[in-house]
């Protein structure tokens, strides 16, 4: 589903990600652990083209990501993509932050169907029946009238996993969902993320829910300093982990 290889990130002189291979099969749940500052987050913007790559290369089920190839004799150039191309490859990819960025002036049903909308073309009628049905996946059928002022973090953060669904993308990338919340909420997020990953939806989770990893994760990925240090089944990584550095935080987080 996902590929990426080779990839390197610099924002001037700082090199963020520094050489990032890594593989997400259909249906896997890949959980990306590591210290602040490790470029998890970065890694992830990148799959979503918030962040331009600076080198490598990132695929989507086989489909170049930011840029056309075209092969002269025994080499390849890459073209950039136009903002419009992007912009259909973006729609394919949903992404949950760790604010929840919903519209303040908008009830939950209406930032649910808002790209639907305008983005897909969708009748009204069509986007409100699936609105309505996505807040009920996520437990929020009874605050579907409710603007973001009125919900709990907890309940805003799952509209805004319900807002992601409603383009029907084909993975979902999560970039610390539940560190923006207090401690009593976080189950409740981690509940609609572990239902998702049952239904077979591939996703990629940047998360510091170490729980989570080894509960949910088919495949859980250690980062620091811009590489991947390990990365295995979470009975491997997480609990009988190879290398010293991966020892050493989980030694401190566990």
């Amino acid at each position: 589903m996902v590929q990426a290889t080779g990839i390197h990130k610099f924002f001037d002189d700082l090199h963020v990600l520094r050489g990032i291979d890594l593989t997400v099969m259909p249906g896997q749940v890949c959980v990306v652990l590591g210290p602040s500052g490790s470029g998890k987050s970065t890694l992830l913007r990148c799959f979503n083209q918030l962040e331009t790559i600076s080198a490598g290369r990132l695929y989507v089920e086989g489909e170049l990501l930011g840029y056309r190839e075209v092969v002269k004799g025994d080499q390849s150039v890459l073209h950039e993509l136009p903002d419009k191309e992007v912009a259909r490859q973006r729609a394919r990819i949903g992404m949950v932050f760790q604010r929840f960025n919903l519209f303040p002036h908008m009830t939950a049903l209406e930032n649910v169907m808002e790209a639907p909308l305008h983005v897909l073309g969708r009748k009204r009628s069509q986007a409100r029946s699936r609105a309505l049905e996505l807040l009920a996946r996520v437990g929020l059928a009874d605050r579907a009238d409710h603007y973001p002022s009125e919900l709990s973090g907890g309940q805003q953060q799952r509209v805004a996993i319900a807002r992601a669904l409603a383009m029907d993308p084909e993975i979902m990338l999560f970039d610390e969902p539940t560190s923006a919340l207090d401690p009593e909420l976080v189950g409740e997020v981690l509940q609609v993320m572990k239902d998702l990953a049952a239904s077979g939806m591939t996703m990629v989770v940047v998360t510091h829910e170490v729980g989570f990893a080894r509960e949910v994760g088919d495949n859980v990925v250690f980062m620091d300093e811009g590489v991947i240090v390990e990365m295995g089944p979470p009975q491997q990584v997480i609990d009988a982990p190879h290398e010293a550095r991966t020892r050493s935080f989980f030694s401190k987080v566990l």
